[in-house]
């Protein structure tokens, strides 16, 4: 139900990523996992990627999906860059889906908004001809902005529609509906590919860094996690482990580095 991204040569076809063809759909902040959920039930021959970086989403979906017995879905803990970039093969999607996104409203803020120029251009190198982006959301000035982004990238032709009832049943839109909020909704359609690379950017490493360490060990009857500092980094002591039964101590570390 997770994307393993150790066992995969990235990019990743449809077929690798679940042993099956199909049309490959992406939803970007999945939340609970309803939406996910309902596209897996609806569309029993789409396979679909949900990315989301807030681990309380990733544990509510992957509960929803075990419970529903749903497996065309595979979950990601991390960004939608990452996944549409580093994962997805060029033209490959079918659909993405953008579900009451973070609007980041604050002028300051605006900046940390995923739907921007670089992204549209990137993500208009791995969708299919004529593939489509499906964005709802409650927040006027967000949309419009999108819109007019997209528009002026001359990759896509932008429809404005009533939103599916799928995406009225969500969450958030049960939210923003019981307020009495306007909820907004547009097709943004692929007409074109930029001729910008966006070639993978993920290093992959072979193995976890460690080290055995033998000899004497002293009494260890409880731990604090401690900080290490040397010239350009720290290594940062998080906790200690016994196995049960077992000689020896694991300690889980942190290295970071400049």
């Amino acid at each position: 139900m997770f994307l393993d991204l150790s066992r995969l040569d990235l990019p990743a076809t449809s077929e690798q990523l679940f042993g099956r063809p199909g049309r490959l759909a992406v939803e970007i902040g999945f939340g609970d996992g309803w939406l996910l959920s309902y596209l897996a039930r609806q569309h029993p021959n789409w396979n679909l990627v949900g990315a989301d970086p807030s681990p309380g989403s990733v544990a509510r979906a992957f509960r929803r999906m075990r419970r529903e017995a749903v497996r065309n879905v595979r979950l990601f803990r991390g960004t939608a860059q990452f996944v549409l970039r580093n994962v997805i093969p060029p033209r490959a999607l079918y659909r993405v889906y953008v579900n009451f996104p973070d609007p980041w409203p604050k002028k300051r803020h605006r900046k940390k908004r995923l739907l921007n120029t670089s992204f549209l251009q990137m993500l208009s190198t791995r969708l299919e001809p004529g593939a489509l982006i499906l964005l709802t959301t409650d927040h006027a000035r967000f949309y419009a902005g999108v819109l007019e982004t997209a528009e002026k990238t001359g990759l896509f032709a932008v429809t404005e529609a009533t939103p599916p009832d799928a995406m009225l049943r969500t969450k958030y839109a049960r939210k923003w509906h019981a307020r009495d909020l306007e909820i907004l909704h547009a097709r943004i359609r692929k007409t074109g590919e930029t001729s910008g690379s966006f070639p993978p950017n993920v290093t992959r490493l072979r193995a976890m860094h460690h080290a055995l360490l033998t000899g004497p060990l002293p009494e260890c009857d409880g731990f604090e996690s401690f900080v290490h500092r040397f010239e350009g980094g720290q290594v940062i002591v998080l906790d200690a482990m016994r196995a049960v039964g077992a000689p020896g101590l694991v300690f889980v570390t942190r290295i970071e580095e400049e």
